[in-house]
């Protein structure tokens, strides 16, 4: 099977990966006279950045993924594939897909993402729960609802290790996941559990920096960490995990944290499938592009997102955030556009492709979360905004980011009922793995 080259000459872009950077190249693309291919391993984008609210009960796991396919149904140019990339035919300019399709492109689009990196910590790949997609917070929130079920009838000793969540790393996933572990646990699971002593269960977060939030200002990094501990979390700083047990989390200092359950949010990686294309990397095993978000060489080949080495002006390496993603995806479809027209001599569009420069990295602001009524929001310039209005900032920006009319409508139903009433309607068990 293989989709081959289109007989009316019309440019084919195919965009592996259905992420905030792929899908942002496509909507760009929806006015011009090209066909877009996006290809992804799932059939559904996934908003990531809520799905600690999905692994802490607070949202379901239909409430942030989107059928990708639903996403292009406005956009007659563009289709969506299922397909996970095998191999990469650069003379054939063609995308091998491991169910033997072939996928012809004109240009090609590597919008892959990336995955939990261990860093070599022993244990961590077996024993830790990352939160990259909407089934690991699915089993994440499983196996912890499943954990507390166990505990309720278990001896007291041995609920130490059933009711205690580590969260290794601070920056903000594992902020808003410890805050939103304890909240589940004070406000939800103190009356589910009545036979539980939950004032004993531990939610411990352990960053490897001096603070909390290293991205952002000391001063916000010192408001989130007091709110964490007003909130019952533990934070333990310039501290690293060493290895995971299946019992148990050894620290640097040699100390042993009795715990079933360690979600790993200290950091990520480039798609090892990138490994596979004989493409130069760097750090953290990003291929290395040029000013335009090229691969050297090749003028029809781009990379974004968490997968490219992407520069700022001052040479270190654009963050792995969404709005990194969302800005190479727009950028790298505006010099498709103009390339396809300069292909076919329209000289206005080589002089707007000369135009267009260099891709420049706009940092809006970054923030996070840390249970109801508080977030911390720092923008380019200006005061930073903490507390109420920093959270309301939080919630609008994420229900306009969200995909789909109906997800934003119901995430918003979901919230408004959680804030009133403190309840967590998502705490069914599902295929958790635990003993029956």
């Amino acid at each position: 099977m293989s989709i081959s080259p289109d007989k009316k000459s019309k440019d084919r872009v195919v965009i592996l990966g259905a992420g905030f950077g792929g899908l942002a190249a496509a909507q760009k693309l929806k006015s011009a006279d090209v066909e877009v291919v996006v290809i992804d391993q799932r059939n559904h984008h996934t908003f990531q950045p809520l799905l600690y609210q999905v692994a802490s009960a607070g949202l379901d796991v239909g409430d942030v993924c989107y059928a990708t396919r639903g996403i292009f149904h406005d956009q007659p140019n563009a289709r969506a594939m299922q397909g996970r990339m095998i191999g990469l035919d650069i003379p054939q300019k063609r995308v091998e897909l491991a169910n033997g399709a072939a996928v012809h492109y004109d240009f090609l689009v590597l919008a892959l993402g990336a995955v939990t990196a261990d860093y070599g910590v022993p244990g961590v790949a077996k024993y830790g729960f990352g939160l990259k997609s909407g089934a690991d917070a699915q089993r994440l929130r499983s196996h912890i609802v499943a954990q507390f079920e166990i505990a309720e009838s278990s001896p007291t000793k041995e609920r130490v290790a059933q009711t205690t969540i580590v969260v290794a790393g601070g920056g903000p996933t594992g902020v808003e996941m410890a805050g939103g572990f304890s909240e589940l646990i004070d406000h939800v699971f103190r009356y589910d559990y009545p036979d539980i002593d939950v004032d004993q269960a531990r939610v411990i977060l352990v960053e490897g920096a001096d603070r909390l939030l290293p991205s952002f200002r000391p001063r916000q990094s010192r408001k989130a960490q007091r709110k964490l501990e007003r909130m019952g979390v533990e934070v333990l700083l310039s501290t690293q995990v060493s290895a995971v047990t299946g019992g148990g989390v050894v620290l640097d200092s040699g100390e042993e944290i009795e715990t079933n359950t360690l979600v790993w949010a200290a950091g990520v990686k480039a798609n090892p499938l990138l490994d596979s294309l004989g493409f130069a990397t760097g750090r953290g095993g990003r291929a290395v592009v040029d000013e335009f978000l090229q691969v050297e060489g090749h003028d029809d080949i781009y990379i974004i997102g968490d997968l490219a080495a992407t520069q700022l002006g001052d040479g270190s390496l654009a963050p792995q955030v969404a709005p990194v993603a969302i800005q190479g995806g727009q950028y790298v479809a505006a010099r498709i556009k103009q390339q396809v027209l300069a292909g076919k001599q329209d000289r206005s569009a080589s002089k707007k492709l000369a135009k267009l420069g260099a891709f420049a990295y706009k940092d809006k602001g970054s923030m996070a979360t840390i249970g109801r009524n508080f977030a911390v929001v720092e923008l380019p310039i200006g005061p930073a905004i903490t507390g109420f209005i920093g959270w309301l900032a939080w919630l609008l920006l994420h229900l306009v980011m969200l995909m789909g009319f109906r997800n934003r409508i119901r995430v918003l139903i979901t919230w408004a009922h959680n804030y009133l009433t403190y309840d967590r309607g998502n705490r069914v068990v599902i295929d958790s793995g635990e003993p029956s």
